[in-house]
């Protein structure tokens, strides 16, 4: 017989992409410029055209053979020097290639992480509001994911919960930031509070908690103020997990990485661990091609002005238009406050208007719908009359 606890996940797709196959279902009824998919976080701004040159000039330099056959199974060497060098400029960390290993973007990241760090018994943390597929990713380890609260006029993180609910079966802490689904970005002052919680409890416990930092939107901050720190600038026992499809615009390539901070507890044995949750998860190496292009064109964005101005025209028109929102710093999404208690029946009311969200549940905050404003500016434009209906069939009044 198969196996009842993957038939259950392959059977039923995640809510976002049962929203984003009805919009397709929706878009052959009454066509794409009808339907406002709001669902899912796919970058709508082209790749810089670097990448594209960068494909080119490799496509016509490099041998075929050696372009596309394997790389080592912790990467390219050269890809990780020239990755390694760039993140230590970067953010002042001493990182080498032996603490990088590529992989088939952020989720794999995970995936490998959790599978080397977890022993029977383990429980990891994560704020609300979190992406769904962390639960997936930490139970399929045989771990438990608990979920804390989040301050709710801020949606940053409750560092009181935190440390009420460490204990020594706590193998880590997962950080999103900027954080998906809300585009909040946790501070400097928050991310040396959790430091400081992890060092203590860490040494109370004789164990390291690590603190695995999934930073697939690191790039995507809008505001000079603010400031996303370097979580191995904080906390020795950090796992950083990246992805280059956001800051690349280039999701469906699969390419990031997992580094381990040079200071972490059993450092070398932390990595060998990786390569064997690796190993043991089929991952025989990251796409080669894309690991050269990830190398040559690590550190550049997407035109993210973009996002900026999208983010400023539908969170400005929502707010007068009397929806309730956390202003997000980053990452491209809104959280927004249902306009009645079921954030699903709020959806399938905004489905009349043809606006597609997600509601707030799988993401561990009910009464909230996430927003995603990675779409053409014009789709939002034509859209706010449809949001503007839906706050008057709510009775919300304008600022």
């Amino acid at each position: 017989m198969y196996n009842e606890q993957m038939y259950a996940l392959g059977s039923k797709r995640s809510t976002i992409r049962e929203i984003f196959e009805y919009a397709k279902q929706r878009a052959d009824e009454i066509g794409a410029e009808n339907v406002f998919d709001f669902s899912i976080g796919n970058p709508s701004v082209p790749a810089p055209k670097a990448v594209d040159e960068c494909i080119r000039r490799l496509l016509d330099q490099t041998p075929s053979v050696e372009l596309h056959g394997y790389t080592s199974a912790q990467g390219d060497r050269g890809v990780r020097e020239k990755i390694a060098a760039n993140f230590a400029k970067r953010f002042g960390v001493s990182l080498t290639a032996d603490d990088l290993y590529m992989t088939c973007g952020a989720a794999a990241s995970l995936t490998i992480t959790l599978r080397a760090l977890t022993n029977a018994g383990d429980e990891f943390l994560v704020f609300a509001p979190y992406f769904p597929e962390y639960r997936v990713f930490v139970e399929a380890t045989g771990a438990s994911l608990r979920v804390l609260p989040c301050d709710p006029n801020t949606l940053q993180p409750d560092l009181e919960s935190l440390e009420k609910a460490l204990n020594p079966r706590v193998k880590g802490v997962l950080i999103n930031s900027p954080n998906n689904p809300s585009g909040v970005v946790y501070g400097a002052e928050t991310l040396q509070k959790l430091a400081e919680i992890l060092r203590k409890k860490s040494a109370e416990y004789g164990a390291p908690i690590y603190w695995i930092s999934d930073e697939p939107y690191r790039e995507l901050v809008y505001d000079t103020k603010t400031v996303v720190g370097c979580p191995m600038a904080y906390y020795d026992d950090t796992v950083v997990c990246y992805s280059y499809s956001k800051s690349l615009s280039m999701p469906g390539e699969r390419i990031g990485y997992i580094a381990i901070s040079p200071t972490a507890t059993d450092n070398r044995a932390l990595y060998a661990a990786v390569c064997g949750a690796g190993r043991s998860l089929g991952y025989v190496c990251a796409p080669a091609l894309f690991q050269r292009v990830a190398a040559e064109c690590d550190g550049l964005t997407a035109d993210l002005g973009v996002y900026k101005r999208n983010r400023d025209l539908l969170y400005n028109a929502l707010t007068e238009y009397g929806f309730k929102c956390v202003y997000p710093d980053g990452a491209f999404y809104l959280f927004v406050q249902a306009a009645e208690g079921s954030a699903k029946a709020f959806c399938e009311r905004a489905k009349k208007q043809e606006l597609l969200f997600v509601a707030g549940d799988d993401f561990g905050c009910e009464g909230y719908v996430r927003i995603a404003y990675c779409v053409p500016t014009e789709k939002i434009e034509r859209a706010l009359p449809r949001f503007q209906a839906l706050a008057e069939e709510y009775g919300l009044r304008k600022k």
